[in-house]
């Protein structure tokens, strides 16, 4: 009942607002479980994707988005809450991705859409990240569960990180045929399995979304980021400090 009324009010208002296209909707089945694996560009990913199925989707999403404070933060928690959306606590690692695995392979065993952004983080720069061979390919190797790959289109464009007012615009969801793994059922602890799973579905949503592909966990791309952006910073203030003391120099000849 809630699922509901918030797809009518939330998902109705999306869709109204900014006429989001879909190709490949005939994908997803009417009914029995499916693994959805997308990538993740934006924040409102996770608002989107559900806006335009027929069925309820259920992702993993962190404590933080059911916790945060302010007008946004409730409204948010609001919508997860109202749309089945699972909070999970990500303060210890470990027991963090556990708990999403376990999360995931309930919603496959009770039949449902459960949806995961193998990347395990938004790409700080449009690009396709290397996908994590944890949650994803271990829920499909438990469960037997058809993984279907989706790609977001523009919505970065939409709200890029730090962005409170979405711009109004079209974004885009391919969704590609489902790939089944039930000839690797019940091998979820074999490390290579996993990785070749996950990379062949990295590869079929690098084709739905043109992405540039970069074989570095999304994670380590952010920290080389900021790293870089702290040695620019530092680089700027050393020149301006250098260019202060020239000046004084040039008074005190």
């Amino acid at each position: 009942m809630i699922y509901g009324a918030m797809k009518f009010s939330v998902g109705g208002g999306l869709k109204l607002a900014f006429r989001p296209w879909v190709e490949g909707l005939e994908n997803v089945p009417t009914e029995g479980p499916a693994i959805l694996a997308s990538n993740h560009l934006s924040f409102s990913d996770s608002f989107f994707l559900p806006a335009v199925l027929d069925r309820k989707v259920t992702f993993i999403a962190k404590q933080e988005y059911f916790t945060s404070p302010g007008v946004k933060g409730r409204l948010t928690a609001a919508f997860f809450k109202g749309v089945g959306q699972l909070p999970v606590d990500r303060s210890g690692a470990r027991g963090a991705g556990e708990a999403a695995i376990q999360a995931g392979i309930k919603v496959i065993e009770n039949g449902g859409l459960f949806g995961i952004y193998p990347e395990g983080t938004r790409s700080p720069d449009g690009r396709l990240y290397r996908g994590k061979s944890g949650g994803l390919a271990r829920v499909a190797l438990a469960t037997g569960a058809p993984v279907i790959p989706v790609a977001m289109i523009d919505t970065e464009k939409i709200q890029p990180p730090g962005k409170v007012v979405p711009k109004l615009m079209r974004p885009g969801i391919r969704i590609g045929a489902p790939l089944d793994f039930t000839r690797y059922q019940g091998l979820e602890n074999d490390h290579f399995i996993r990785r070749s799973l996950t990379d062949e579905v990295m590869y079929e949503i690098m084709k739905l979304s043109g992405q540039e592909y970069v074989d570095i966990y999304a994670t380590a791309a952010k920290r080389q980021l900021a790293e870089e952006k702290k040695a620019e910073e530092k680089k700027a203030v050393d020149m301006k400090d250098g260019e202060k003391k020239d000046g004084e120099r040039a008074q005190a000849a």
